[in-house]
């Protein structure tokens, strides 16, 4: 099959769609529009039976009317377009391989608007496909695809394949998409048929309802929000004086003033609704909430006045992260097969059909404090720890050659007074050696008895008790100094031939 596709690269030139210009002058339905149970029923039943342009052109309208659900699906397409990225060589890639792969890295970001693309294929999450056209340009480096989003309503099934997706033409069931010239990304939310996986499926039920509940609301607004003014006029009135006061009633409502003779009267009467307002909008919230549900895994959003618990919040986040791990992983596939190797194979980068794959950077930065204070612990314990794995656990990339590392000088415990000093010496290895050289490691006093009576202590007390003898009668002042510099004298040498 490929051998096919590459002998007729020149077919890829010209888009599918090109031909297909019944679709470029079509007008959407918009069957949300005076949408009821009945009819939502039959939408969905179409779509079962391939017929998936009323429940795309319904899938639209609820994002674009339920700023709700346009919220919350933005929420969880920008959890992963805002992922970090890479293409990782095959397994035990040759040095030639990893180099292809990195060509073939810059070259997607370089002409690629990434972030558009991962934005269009997770229009995926909602409708349970995406389409992104590739329209193939080939110029002195090779081949390469311009994007194009395409109208989910552009699409539909046979009804013997109920998980391909076929491109509307004048044809009863449509034209399969042609090989390399398309992405085509399947979200699975469930399992199932395809016009059955996406999320704006569960999700049209609490939409009609909550459409109801904020309809009603209206109404009842409309209708008891204001106060209902009534004007009354004497006995005998004429017609004239009727108009009068029916004109005054009018512009006193809209114009907040007005006159009206001292014969006639006007009362302000507020209505009030029995049940209030509260049905409508716990019925709103109850969508609000199920759709958030559905969407982030979790109803938060719909508690911004009534708060939540930090460990609540902390759970919430697990589950959001499983979310979007999981559509990070669906979509890398899909790009893997649908972007990266049709330009890898069409441009020879690879060979066997040995090619890259598309990874997403989900892991998140463990504790770092944590990792501090444990990592030495291990390893004076003798664990044998590769520092490959702490940087993969803190999230620290390895060092690329000659780069500069982050550096912070130890201090030595009491001495960091001679850490200090010793800064002013690194430069210049001949100063800290005359300093060492001329520094005097001896003190007066007699080092062999000093010798003697550590090499003859049975135990700490009874050194301490030989050394007083040893020690009586010496200068201790002069003892105390002469100690201090050797320690220093030994701190800078060890700092100079630490490497």
């Amino acid at each position: 099959v490929l051998t096919l596709r590459m002998e007729n690269k020149k077919a890829l030139k010209q888009v599918q769609t090109a031909q297909a210009v019944q679709l470029q002058g079509e007008f959407a339905g918009h069957p949300a529009k005076g949408l009821s149970p009945e009819r939502l029923s039959v939408i969905l039943e179409q779509a079962e039976q391939g017929y998936l342009v009323a429940q795309a052109e319904l899938f639209m309208d609820m994002e674009e009317k339920d700023g709700h659900i346009q919220a919350e699906m933005h929420k969880r397409k920008m959890a992963v377009v805002g992922l970090d990225w890479h293409l990782q060589p095959p397994t035990e890639a040759s040095e030639a391989e990893k180099q292809a792969t990195a060509k073939l890295e810059a070259r997607i970001r370089d002409m690629l608007d990434v972030e558009d693309m991962l934005f269009d294929a997770l229009d995926a999450l909602g409708h349970g496909y995406s389409c992104l056209e590739l329209d193939w340009q080939q110029d002195a480096l090779g081949w390469f695809p311009e994007l194009m989003h395409r109208t989910p309503r552009w699409f539909t099934q046979d009804p013997t394949q109920p998980n391909a997706l076929r491109l509307r033409t004048s044809s009863l069931h449509g034209e399969p998409l042609r090989d390399l010239g398309w992405i085509v990304h399947i979200h699975k939310s469930r399992s199932g048929h395809l016009s059955r996986t996406g999320l704006h499926r569960s999700l049209a039920w609490p939409y009609l309802f909550k459409n109801y509940s904020v309809r009603d609301l209206a109404e009842l607004l409309e209708i008891y929000g204001l106060p209902i003014k009534v004007g009354k006029y004497s006995r005998g009135a004429t017609a004239e004086e009727k108009q009068t006061l029916m004109q005054a009633v009018i512009g006193i409502g809209h114009n907040a003033g007005g006159i009206i003779p001292d014969s006639m009267q006007m009362d302000f009467i507020t209505a009030t609704a029995s049940g209030g307002s509260d049905p409508f909008k716990a019925m709103i919230d109850w969508c609000e909430s199920t759709q958030s549900k559905v969407i982030l895994g979790n109803g938060l959003s719909t508690m911004d006045s009534k708060g939540g618990s930090q460990a609540l919040g902390t759970v919430h986040n697990e589950v959001r992260l499983d979310i979007r791990n999981s559509d990070a992983r669906q979509l890398a596939s899909t790009l893997s097969g649908y972007l990266v190797y049709p330009i890898a194979m069409l441009n020879g980068l690879f060979a066997n059909d040995r090619c890259p794959k598309w990874v997403f950077d989900t892991q998140e930065a463990d504790d770092l404090a944590l990792y501090a204070d444990a990592l030495p612990k291990l390893a004076e314990a003798g664990a044998e720890i590769p520092l490959r794995y702490i940087n993969d656990k803190l999230k620290i990339p390895a060092r690329e050659k000659d780069e500069p590392i982050l550096a912070i000088p130890a201090a030595s415990g009491g001495l960091a007074a001679a850490s200090s000093r010793l800064q002013k010496f690194t430069k210049d290895q001949q100063a800290i050696e005359a300093l060492a050289d001329n520094m005097p490691l001896h003190s007066p006093i007699a080092t062999e008895a000093i010798k003697s009576a550590i090499a003859a202590a049975s135990s700490p007390e009874d050194l301490e008790q030989r050394l007083a003898v040893v020690m009586q009668g010496a200068d201790m002042t002069e003892f105390s100094a002469q100690l201090e510099k050797a320690l220093f004298a030994a701190d800078i040498m060890g700092y100079a031939h630490a490497d």
